[in-house]
């Protein structure tokens, strides 16, 4: 039956719908052309698949125009972020060709060879498209910042390649709690309301947290790290350094200072601690 072909109706028959219906999803742009065989229209396996992919998404709360776009993106080679709005399509994270004279933003001139273009491809910090280099627009800022530090080719790429395993981990944390969690919220909320602004939304927000985890954290380890290096290479006093002052009397200046300040009432200072939360400025 696949070689030669399923007729509308065998393929209604097949999903469990109406004819009718199968009709309205080729009109509506769901579904894609079928072969003729004369006046015959003959329905294939990926005729199925596209239908069965159309009532999952219509069972998980998603409209027909959502599944529409959702469809239409995709085969237009759009990736599920940009589908999403998780990326942005004009910014840092775009897309942009790149001359041999850009290359040299991302590693610096002399390490321009076949073997290092390769090993950016593999680490996903180039790509070729119709036989042109495309780099991240991030990827050549940063590129350009380290290069021009002098910091080898082979140090940015083994860099990055362990960056992008840590990312990769920290990604798939964030889509397991959004599948765990979030998920199954939409799905028993899927009545008369369209899924795709809400997937969108939840996205968006769980990947702008992300961002400020990531970035939070990644700040912090690189405090520890500089402490760490001050120590290792003698930039630090011992922990038990004392200035010289420390050893002896604090000066009088400071006792009449301290005396001056427990004996005089500020009233700005006591009114502010006696409002408390209440303070209409807090």
């Amino acid at each position: 039956m696949c070689g030669v072909g399923l007729t509308i109706d065998e393929l209604a028959a097949r999903v469990g719908l109406p004819s009718s219906t199968i009709r309205m999803y080729r009109t509506k742009g769901l579904l894609h052309a079928p072969q003729r065989q004369g006046r015959v229209a003959r329905y294939d396996e990926s005729h199925v698949e596209r239908i069965t992919l159309v009532q999952r998404l219509q069972a998980r709360g998603f409209s027909l125009p959502a599944i529409t776009e959702l469809i239409a993106a995709r085969e237009k080679g759009a990736s599920v972020a940009a589908v999403l709005g998780v990326g942005d399509e004009e910014g840092p994270d775009d897309w942009v060709h790149v001359r041999l004279r850009d290359i040299t933003r991302l590693v610096p001139i002399g390490d321009v060879r076949p073997g290092v273009l390769r090993r950016a491809v593999q680490v996903g910090l180039l790509r070729w498209r119709r036989g042109r280099p495309q780099a991240r627009r991030w990827a050549l800022e940063s590129g350009h910042r380290l290069s021009g530090l002098g910091v080898q080719s082979e140090d940015v790429l083994a860099t990055f390649a362990r960056l992008r395993t840590a990312t990769d981990g920290i990604a798939a944390d964030f889509v397991d709690i959004f599948e765990k969690r979030l998920w199954p919220q939409l799905a028993e909320q899927s009545t008369d309301v369209d899924q795709l602004d809400r997937v969108r939304v939840l996205l968006v927000e769980l990947t702008y947290t992300a961002e400020t985890v990531v970035v939070g954290t990644l700040r912090e380890s690189i405090r520890d790290a500089a402490e760490e290096f001050a120590r290792r290479n003698g930039l630090l006093p011992n922990a038990d350094f004392q200035p010289p002052w420390a050893e002896g009397p604090l000066p009088v200046i400071a006792e009449r200072l301290t005396e001056t300040a427990e004996e005089h009432e500020d009233p700005d200072i006591e009114g502010f601690l006696a409002r408390g939360n209440d303070d209409p400025a807090g």
